[in-house]
């Protein structure tokens, strides 16, 4: 019963920081702040950070592939 595919201690993190999206997208850290407060970027607020799920940032990033990620103009 050791043997756990799920197991949470791996060496890859379960969550971004907005840096490391920033940094994954190619895009200035406050714009990448910005696209998860107006929720063009998929992320969760867990006290003063916010944190990304691996899994819902590329299942976002593989359905934003036909749509622009630039759309700050609809607020």
């Amino acid at each position: 019963m050791r043997h756990q595919e799920g197991a949470v201690n791996r060496a890859e993190p379960l969550t971004y920081s907005v840096d490391e999206v920033a940094e994954l997208l190619g895009i200035a850290r406050g714009v990448a702040y910005e696209c998860v407060r107006n929720g063009s970027i998929p992320a969760t607020r867990v006290g003063r950070r916010w944190l990304v799920s691996r899994k819902r940032f590329h299942a976002w990033l593989e359905g934003a592939g036909t749509a622009s990620t630039a759309g700050r103009g609809n607020a």
